[in-house]
C-alpha cells in the first residue's frame, strides 16, 4: 500500500460516451469531457497511474520516451513550471505528439510527487502511434 495521490484526467471527446461513466467518473464543463479522478501511486508515472485505472493512455514504447503515444496536456502554466525541465528525449518525441501545446508533456516523465496532488492532465483528441504491427503494449 504505497503511498498516493489523487488527480484527475480529461479525457478527449472522442475517447469515451457520457453513457459509459464508470465510478469516480464525471461529465466536463459543456457535458462534453469526461473527467476521471484516479489515485497515483507516489514515485509512479502517469503513464503507469493512467494504465492502471483504465484510462486510454497508450503508452506504445512502455514508458521509455521513445514515442509521443503518452502525450498529456497539463491543465496549467504552473503545474508545468512546477516539474522538472522536460529532457532532450522528450522534446524530440513531443516535436511528434499530436495537438502540442506550450504545457504538453509525457506522460511516461511525469513522476507522481506531493505537489502533484490535485493535478487535472488532459488527453488529447489523437495519438500518433508509429508502431505498424498494432502492438498495444499492457502494462506489467
Amino acid at each position: 500500500n504505497a503511498p498516493t495521490i489523487r488527480v484527475t484526467f480529461v479525457l478527449a471527446d472522442n475517447k469515451k460516451k457520457n453513457n459509459d461513466q464508470e465510478e469516480g467518473e464525471g461529465v466536463g464543463e459543456g457535458g462534453s469531457s469526461i473527467t476521471k479522478e484516479v489515485d497515483v501511486r507516489l514515485g509512479e508515472s502517469m503513464l503507469r497511474g493512467a494504465q492502471r485505472h483504465s484510462i486510454d493512455l497508450e503508452g506504445a514504447c512502455e514508458g521509455v520516451c521513445a514515442c509521443s503515444t503518452c502525450h498529456l496536456i497539463l491543465d496549467s502554466v504552473d503545474l508545468y513550471d512546477s516539474l522538472p525541465e522536460p529532457s532532450e528525449d522528450e522534446e524530440d518525441m513531443l516535436d511528434m505528439a499530436f495537438g502540442l501545446t506550450d504545457t504538453s508533456r509525457l506522460g511516461c516523465q511525469i513522476i507522481a510527487t506531493e505537489n502533484l496532488d490535485g493535478a487535472i492532465f488532459r488527453l488529447p483528441q489523437a495519438t500518433r502511434n508509429f508502431y505498424v504491427d498494432g502492438h498495444i503494449p499492457k502494462p506489467h
